[in-house]
This record gives structure tokens, C-alpha cells and sequence, in this order.
């Protein structure tokens, strides 16, 4: 059978490509801290290969035979929600399952039920379970528990303080040499609880203040992508092309659910990419990611649900309006965390990779895509120029009229105007050309490129040699700002990104949000000359 790119749940050799999964962290650090017998945490964004590595892990520890290792996965607890004698025995029942499945050890099923009855509840029941199991194995037993943080508020609190109470009774009663939690959150997260109001409430203390140490498993590298890409070479012979590595990784910045997504994409979903004389180009992989951003997989869609957060919200609204909204550090981690957010190397947050940052604006302007059909001109087609100043005049005008009423039902409210200008592009831009989109948190502007195709080249147009390529730089203007000094910042903003895109065409869009100021006021346009001589429209709104 043919192997394929894994784009769901764990690999399997047999089936998919696959980079080794022991490989992808330092596997000397983890076995170290197993043998000092540390209780640690792994964690990751969702779909990033935590579950194949912790598998992994625990298929070596057992192979080298010097102790018992159990994987066990209790999302299904995650129903029980607030209810911890529920969710307790749920937690119960997958470790025996478990037990029973990869160490052929029935000990946990026969006798956790009466360990119930008899230990004073759901409260002791997984600590007396494990010290139990533990006094009647033959080797110390490792315990890796995927998916903890799918429990929620009082149900997780529960399992954590049963494992911490069994680590420092070690002394004196026997339990797990090392405890392993993997999910998406990094551990100073725990100490937040989700309350039945969907409120986050901070705790005094870590209800697992044992751990050692929160291990982050990584993302691809290019040398990852390349060797990963590779095995499909090497197997169908179908070549990639120079540069796909390199654009694949500028695209995901390494995200692995990505960087298989488009190869599969590319390789087997498309008809073309399945002749295996065929080789994948860089057009295949631009045509891929439209494709999969136009889907909203179950991936995306999910990630985007997240969006509707107030913690996230914070953020990613601070990002897109590229203002420094009130925002704490604890919610910029748990962005990061979920894989929505990175660090660029000046410490400011931007949204986590080129395609995240694409979607991100469509989701929140979801709704408001079918209210702009009949608002948005039909301007140009493929091979001809796209006539920007008469789109920003629609727009401009399109602002005036509905800006106010529209803003008013955002929920994201302080970037009101980006995403209506991006929304607006969209709908004339979308399936034609693209729309790239530069954004961080108090960096004070938004940037965006139109690309438009010229000739007779494909859709596919970051690297088509035909192309119309348009700057747009968006500037808010607030109560204590001064229109001359936005303006002048803007324009060399504009200048400097229009050199970066290599393009003679700019605007400068400046939106007044100075309480006070009619729309005859706010409304203009003008060409303007920046200080290395470029032309720029000026656009007020």
C-alpha cells in the first residue's frame, strides 16, 4: 500500500510519512528525568505529534524492559466537566482499559471499583489505585497521561492532587517513579479553572506544584520538511521542486498538521499532483493552501472557535488592531500554547504563521461576508490591472455609509476598520488574487499586499512573474494622535514596504477616530510624495 501524508490522529509507520517521533524533543532530558523519577509536563498545540511521542516513549521504555510504561489518553473525561466523581471514574476506567491493552495487566480493572467503595470516594480513588498497582507490579511503573487538560475545574483539580499527594508519600508508600502530562497548556495555566459561567478564575497555588520541569514540543524545521517530503521521493518518485520545502515552511512556519496538509493536498487530493511524473511545484503548494484556507478544515475550524475567548479575544484583538490593548502575559502563553500566536525576535506577539493569519480575519468577519455581496464592486479580471483607486473609492464610500452601524455588532470592535477594509478586498480579491497581511501588537499599523495576476498566469500568484503587487498601509488615528505626524509616519512605513514588495504602488490609509470629527472632515484623498521620492495615495477615512 501506498504511504500518504498523515493529516489525522496518531501515525502509523505502516500507513503514513513520518519523522521519528523520539527525535522530536530531547529524548536524552526525558529519560533523564524519568530516571530521577520527576513528574513533568509535555505540551503542544493541538495536532502537533504528542500523542505519537508520548506512544513512542512508552513503546521504548517498555522494549528496554527496565520499567512498565502506560500511555492513557482521558479525554473522555472531559464530559464530566465539574463533576469530579464522574470525571474521576472515567480517568479510572481508561487506565485499566489501558493497563489491560498494552501491558496485558488486569490488576487496575478487577480492583479499582471496589477501591471506590472502600477509600472514601472519587477524592482517593486514583491515588489508592496507583499506590495499590504499584505495590503489586514487578517494576516501577511510568504513568503518561494525554489530553489532562481536557478535564475541566474540578474534575482536574481532583486527579491533580491525588497525583501530587502520591509523589510526596513516596517515602513511604509506593507510586509511579515519574508521572508524564501532555495537553496544550503549558502548566502555569493550571492554576486558571473554568467555571460554570465560562469565567476564568486564577487559584492561589498550582494544584500540581510537583513538576520538574514543562517540556514544548517543537515545530518542523525546514530540514524537517525537507526529510519528511523526502520519503514521498523516495517512494513514488515524484520530485518537489526547488523552493517548496522553503515555501512550505514560510507558509506553516513549521506547524506539522500543516506542513502535511499541504502535501497531501498537493500530492493526493489534487488530480494533477497524482501523476507521479508530475513534479510539485510551488504554484501546486500556493494552490493547496487556497484551497485548504477556502475548506475551513476541521483543524482550522476548530483552532478558530477558539476566537471567541475573551482571553483570546484580548490578544488576537490587539494583534489584528496592531494596538497595545490591555492583555496579560498569561493570555499571550495560552495563545501561544493553543498555536495561534508566536514571538517575533523584538518580543512583540504576531499571529503564529501566513495561513493563520489569512483565516483569522475571515473568521471573524464570517457573518458579514454575505451583507457585503451587494456592497463590493466588481472590478478586473485576471490578466487585466486591478483599478485600486476606484475599489478604496467604493470602499471609502461603503465606510461612510455603514462603518458606524456595522461596528457596533463587531466583536472584535477595536479592529472594526481593519477587518472591514480586509473583508471589503476580499470579496473582490478572493479566488482572483491575494491578500498578504503583516500584523503585531503595538506596532501601530496594519500592512497588507494585494497581488493581482497579469498575462495569462495561473491564480496562483506569490510566485507567478506577472503580477500586479499593490501596499496598503492602515493607520488608526486616536484622540490624543495627530493626523500630520500619522501621516508622515505612514508614508515612510508605506515607502519602506513598497521597497520590501518591490512595487511603485502604495496607500496610505488613516483612519480618524477622533471623537468630534465629521465625515466630510474624515473623508478625502490626496497623492502625497514620501522623503525617497515615491508616490503614495493618501486616503482618509
Amino acid at each position: 500500500m501506498e504511504r500518504y501524508f498523515n493529516t489525522s490522529g496518531p501515525l502509523s509507520a505502516a500507513e503514513h510519512y513520518f519523522l521519528d517521533p523520539l527525535q522530536r524533543w530531547d529524548l536524552s532530558e526525558v529519560l533523564t528525568l524519568i530516571e530521577r523519577k520527576k513528574y513533568f509536563l509535555v505540551h503542544a498545540p493541538r495536532q502537533t505529534g504528542k500523542t505519537t511521542c508520548l506512544k513512542a516513549l512508552a513503546r521504548y521504555l517498555n522494549d528496554e524492559g527496565r520499567l512498565r510504561c502506560l500511555y492513557v489518553s482521558v479525554q473522555q473525561a472531559q464530559a464530566a466537566r465539574q463533576d469530579f466523581e464522574r470525571g474521576v471514574v472515567s480517568v479510572m476506567g481508561q487506565i485499566a482499559s489501558a493497563a489491560q491493552r498494552q501491558l496485558h495487566d488486569d490488576f487496575v480493572a478487577k480492583n479499582w471499583p471496589n477501591i471506590l467503595k472502600t477509600s472514601g470516594g472519587a477524592a482517593n480513588t486514583l491515588l489508592h489505585t496507583l499506590t495499590e498497582w504499584c505495590d503489586h507490579s514487578p517494576k516501577p511503573i511510568v504513568l503518561l497521561i494525554d489530553e489532562i487538560d481536557a478535564l475541566v475545574g474540578n474534575t482536574l483539580i481532583a486527579v491533580l492532587h491525588q497525583l501530587r499527594t502520591g509523589y510526596c508519600d513516596r517515602d513511604t508508600a509506593p507510586f509511579p517513579q515519574s508521572v508524564v502530562l501532555c495537553g496544550m497548556r503549558h502548566l502555569c495555566d493550571y492554576r486558571m479553572e473554568l467555571g460554570e459561567e465560562g469565567k476564568v478564575v486564577f487559584a492561589e497555588s498550582s494544584p500540581f506544584n510537583i513538576n520538574s520541569k514543562s517540556l514544548r514540543l517543537g515545530d518542523f524545521s525546514i530540514d524537517d520538511i525537507q526529510a519528511l517530503y523526502m520519503q514521498h521521493t523516495q517512494e513514488t518518485k515524484q520530485p518537489f521542486a526547488t523552493g517548496v520545502c522553503e515555501r512550505v515552511f514560510e507558509l506553516t512556519q513549521g506547524q506539522p498538521w500543516l506542513v502535511n496538509t499541504l502535501a497531501y493536498e498537493a500530492c493526493f487530493e489534487d488530480v494533477a499532483g497524482r501523476d507521479r511524473s508530475k513534479s510539485i511545484t510551488v504554484a501546486d503548494i500556493d494552490a493547496a493552501k487556497e484551497r485548504l484556507i477556502q475548506r475551513r478544515e476541521t483543524h482550522l475550524n476548530q483552532l478558530m472557535t477558539k476566537l471567541q475567548q475573551e482571553r483570546v479575544h484580548r490578544v488576537i484583538g490587539s494583534i489584528v488592531s496592531s494596538q497595545d490593548l490591555a492583555m496579560r502575559w498569561q493570555d499571550v502563553e495560552y495563545c501561544i500554547d493553543l498555536g495561534l500566536v508566536r514571538r517575533r525576535k523584538d518580543g512583540a506577539a504576531i499571529i503564529a504563521n501566513p495561513i493563520y493569519r489569512e483565516i483569522i480575519p475571515r473568521f471573524l468577519m464570517d457573518d458579514w461576508q454575505q451583507r457585503l455581496a451587494n456592497k463590493t464592486p466588481s472590478l478586473g479580471n485576471p490578466g487585466q490591472p486591478l483599478d485600486m483607486h476606484e475599489l478604496l473609492s467604493a470602499f471609502q464610500r461603503f465606510f461612510r455609509e455603514h462603518s458606524e452601524s456595522w461596528f457596533d455588532q463587531f466583536q472584535y470592535k477595536e479592529a472594526g476598520p481593519q477587518l472591514l477594509l480586509q473583508a471589503f478586498l476580499q470579496r473582490t480579491v478572493n479566488s482572483k488574487g491575494s491578500i498578504q497581511r503583516e500584523q503585531a501588537t503595538g506596532s501601530g499599523r496594519t500592512d497588507l499586499v494585494v497581488t493581482w495576476p497579469l498575462g495569462d498566469k495561473d491564480i496562483t500568484l506569490q510566485r507567478a512573474q506577472h503580477k500586479q503587487v499593490v501596499v496598503l498601509e492602515l493607520k488608526l488615528i486616536h484622540q490624543k494622535s495627530s493626523l500630520a505626524t500619522k501621516q508622515s509616519e505612514g508614508l515612510k512605513q508605506t515607502a519602506a514596504y513598497m521597497q520590501r514588495a518591490n512595487t511603485q504602488e502604495g496607500h496610505l490609509l488613516l483612519f480618524d477616530r477622533r471623537a468630534g470629527k465629521s465625515w466630510d472632515e474624515r473623508i478625502w484623498v490626496k497623492q502625497q510624495q514620501a522623503d525617497n521620492g515615491q508616490s503614495i495615495t493618501v486616503w482618509g477615512l
